[in-house]
């Protein structure tokens, strides 16, 4: 007969799901995005302006977190633009907020650095659908995340960002110790202190965040300080691989009617030149916003550009410094 305290005991076969989740209570108690604020208990009293102010207090105290982090961010960047150079291609792995952030970053970076949609790359647990609708146990899969970067024929030349505002959810965790046994380099982005997904990965950023104005919601404070170094990540990245001139985004694609209109701005706002100069350089470029900049300013024609750029690895400055040194 089995006893009511089974599931209290340490004996293998009495562990049930009270000794589960009583496990799991323990090691949400020790997580400072987890921790209970009893100043703001009686919130929901408040008015709403009120909330309102100390929600902004706290969203304000997010840069001053990543800030303390910049050395490792910065090195990891580095880290990570020397692999996308080599063609490497940069991976975000996550599940629920921290999945969607990477997912996001991930699918902007095709409009406004030209990149191919297979060069950056987000997963989420449980996939695609998990974008709108919670998977069930996705989250607590490591070997899912190895299925997912398999499919992805991962190479040494690739960098996987592992996230988690816990810094303990084992997808994020086996994406980052998976990626290590095929030599990619790894980054593990949490919003705790000593986190094992930090402790997994090569490059661990801890960006702590301090407990968040509602109890457990990292999708507050921890989602938006992930959001703002995915930032840094893709786009300091992009601009060490010369997808930017000074802070124009020279690689933009012109895949609708505001962002036509943004390419001929963005050569204006490069060149200086007239309307005409401008239409006559995208058209000899195909509408490529880097070529038509060097055509103007290089004096040089289209095929030349192109050219000059692929000997230069697509950085327009050192392409104009070899047309300047002929």
């Amino acid at each position: 007969m089995t006893s009511t305290t089974d599931a209290n005991t340490d004996t293998p076969g009495a562990t049930g799901a009270a000794g589960t989740y009583g496990e799991l209570r323990a090691q949400l108690a020790t997580l400072t995005t987890e921790a209970f604020r009893p100043e703001l208990a009686e919130i929901d009293r408040l008015s709403t302006e009120e909330i309102a102010r100390i929600m902004n207090g706290e969203d304000a105290t997010v840069p001053a977190a990543v800030a303390e982090r910049l050395p490792q961010i910065a090195a990891a960047i580095d880290a990570t633009a020397e692999r996308m150079a080599r063609g490497g291609r940069l991976v975000y792995a996550g599940a629920g907020t921290a999945g969607r952030l990477g997912v996001l970053d991930a699918s902007e970076c095709p409009p406004t650095f030209n990149t191919d949609p297979a060069e950056v790359v987000g997963l989420i647990a449980g996939g695609p659908s998990a974008m709108v609708t919670a998977v069930e146990g996705a989250e607590d899969s490591k070997e899912l995340a190895a299925a997912d970067l398999d499919a992805l024929k991962l190479t040494a030349d690739d960098t996987v960002v592992g996230i988690s505002a816990s810094g303990r959810t084992p997808y994020a965790i086996g994406a980052v110790e998976h990626a290590r046994t095929r030599g990619a380099l790894t980054i593990g982005l949490s919003c705790n202190a000593d986190s094992a997904l930090a402790a997994a990965a090569e490059h661990g950023l801890e960006v702590v965040t301090g407990p968040e104005l509602l109890t457990g919601s990292t999708r507050l404070k921890a989602g938006t300080a992930q959001k703002l170094v995915l930032n840094m990540i893709s786009t300091v990245t992009m601009i060490r691989l010369g997808k930017t001139y000074g802070n124009l985004m020279v690689d933009v694609r012109a895949s609708n009617e505001k962002l036509r209109a943004r390419s001929r701005h963005i050569v204006s706002l490069a060149t200086g030149a007239s309307d005409t100069a401008i239409e006559a350089a995208l058209t000899a470029t195909d509408g490529e916003v880097k070529n038509a900049i060097l055509v103007i300013l290089g004096q040089v024609d289209g095929p030349t550009a192109a050219r000059l750029l692929t000997e230069s690895a697509g950085h327009l400055r050192a392409a104009l410094a070899a047309v300047r040194t002929t």
